[in-house]
């Protein structure tokens, strides 16, 4: 009963009101902007030479504001798009009318899952083992190199990085492609063929994530191991003879890997930053591009999906981190 009442209630009720206040900002902010969807459709109608009657043309405006969510008030808008959500039912979108919202995140989130999962595993995981040991060996001059190298790396904005390699890499040397996730007209399959082509477009959007994440967090590693080094239960375990590789493991390390375990689930969130810009920049066809495209356009339905998915997903991680996070640390009990 402690454990439910002191621990898990509580948490459970940040995590539902973070998901519902997240959900209903994401909500209004697409409609404060001047883009209308309706008229949008109507204009590109217009554009491809079409020329409809003033009774046609109301008719045209009703259905699309009625299959679009956006009839009625904001408030019963509002409702609807509760209602639709119960029903995992995000809509139609807006700019590839009229293919379901359901179907475009179904068909990009195998690209940034795969994308960003790998990349942040392996960025954290490096980064973390790497940034350990020159935290601790920090006045050998490899520690200091790497310190040199990772201060030039960490304040670069993606944008900046992911271009300097497109450039270096697609343009220059051209080892690798300039954009897309697979060659064009390739047939997805899980032929071998097919997954090498797809493991030699993502080389370079990995690279600039890596590169950049390991940086971040070996930098951050590196901080926490030199604090940790001069507690004095490391002073003390240095004096009672202690080998300096378990000092280093299981004192050292382990104590200062634990903020890092909750950065590890806050990463996540790179899919509005880091891996929405590298997405951008080689046009990769994940959730990021396909965010990009829905914001350019007024998408409001897809814009809702996307941002769901991410609010739902980022929290969901820090949940999970936050009820397992005693494991980790003895000194956080859940009662």
């Amino acid at each position: 009963m402690t454990f439910l009442k002191r621990y898990l209630i509580p948490r459970l009720f940040q995590y539902f009101l973070v998901i519902w206040l997240g959900i209903t900002v994401v909500f209004l902010i697409p409609r404060l902007t001047p883009n209308d969807p309706v008229m949008r459709m109507i204009g590109e109608m217009r554009g491809r030479g079409s020329t409809l009657e003033p009774g046609a043309m109301d008719g045209i405006i009703r259905d699309l504001t009625q299959m679009y969510g956006l009839e009625g008030s904001w408030l019963d808008q509002y409702w609807a798009f509760w209602v639709r959500l119960a029903h995992g039912d995000f809509g139609v979108s807006f700019f590839q009318f009229p293919t379901p919202v359901n179907k475009l995140i179904a068909t990009a989130i195998p690209w940034t899952l795969a994308l960003l999962l790998t990349t942040t595993a392996i960025s954290w995981i490096v980064g973390n083992i790497i940034g350990g040991l020159a935290g601790y060996y920090s006045r050998k001059g490899w520690s200091r190199t790497l310190d040199a190298i990772a201060m030039v790396i960490r304040p670069l904005p993606y944008y900046i990085f992911a271009f300097s390699l497109l450039l270096l890499f697609a343009y220059v040397v051209r080892w690798f492609p300039i954009t897309g996730g697979a060659s064009l007209g390739a047939i997805p399959s899980l032929s071998w063929a097919y997954i090498k082509d797809v493991l030699w477009h993502s080389i370079l959007p990995a690279l600039s994530l890596i590169i950049l994440g390991g940086a971040v967090n070996f930098q951050t590693m590196k901080l926490f191991v030199q604090n940790t080094n001069s507690e004095s239960f490391v002073q003390y375990a240095k004096m009672g003879g202690v080998t300096e590789d378990r000092i280093v493991s299981k004192y050292v390390i382990r104590n200062a890997i634990l903020p890092q375990i909750t950065g590890l689930a806050l990463s996540l969130g790179q899919i509005f930053s880091g891996a929405l810009i590298t997405e951008i920049v080689f046009s990769y066809p994940g959730l990021g591009m396909l965010l990009y495209r829905a914001i350019i356009n007024g998408d409001y339905n897809l814009i809702m999906g996307i941002t769901l998915l991410s609010i739902v997903g980022i929290t969901t991680a820090i949940l999970v981190v936050d009820l397992t996070y005693p494991f980790f640390d003895p000194r956080v009990r859940y009662n």
